[in-house]
């Protein structure tokens, strides 16, 4: 478990200093997206990643490790845009974004303790392209919660899919800087 805590946190700490400097560029754009845009910004990540994975090749630059990169930061903007109410600020300073991501994360790294725990790093065994199926799984279910406006009668909500799909990119990106599951 030492090992996967060391692992998880250098993965979090490319993909914090990614969101800062984004941050930096671009503000807090991403105060304006609804759920349904996250999720659709999730989806075309994960999407992706699948389509390269099917055909073997790409032809835009960036590579799978930056999509589930990306994947990371969207998710924690979701998580972070579920708190919020609709009439908080738009833009956010730096320091208060760094902070709101620092928790979300800490939250996220916190569940994962707790699974890894009960599933003795399952995730070690998995492949990357499982990964890829169960974030898309877990888009389609939230799109479905959405629908039913927020609402469920016995599954986890928004929120607990989210930090699932945190988790299974971060897993994805060990496996990728192991140089496991690199297809």
């Amino acid at each position: 478990m030492n090992d996967t805590l060391r692992q998880y946190e250098n993965v979090v700490k490319g993909c914090r200093d990614i969101f800062l400097k984004k941050t930096a560029d671009y503000g807090t754009s991403w105060r304006v997206l609804r759920m349904i845009s996250i999720l659709d910004q999730l989806y075309i990540k994960a999407k992706r990643i699948r389509t390269i994975q099917e055909k073997g090749s790409q032809r835009v630059g960036e590579d799978i490790r930056g999509e589930f990169q990306a994947i990371v930061n969207y998710g924690v903007i979701g998580l972070i845009q579920f708190d919020m109410k609709d009439e908080d600020v738009e833009e956010l300073s730096t320091d208060k974004t760094a902070a709101f991501y620092d928790e979300k994360i800490s939250f996220v790294k916190k569940i994962m303790e707790n699974k890894n725990h009960d599933y003795g790093e399952a995730w070690r065994e998995m492949s990357q392209e499982s990964f890829v199926d169960l974030i898309l799984m877990k888009l389609q279910r939230m799109r479905q919660i959405l629908a039913n406006d927020g609402k469920t009668l016995i599954s986890e909500g928004v929120d607990a899919n989210l930090t699932d799909i945190i988790n299974y990119a971060i897993f994805a990106l060990i496996g990728i800087a192991e140089d496991r599951h690199a297809h």
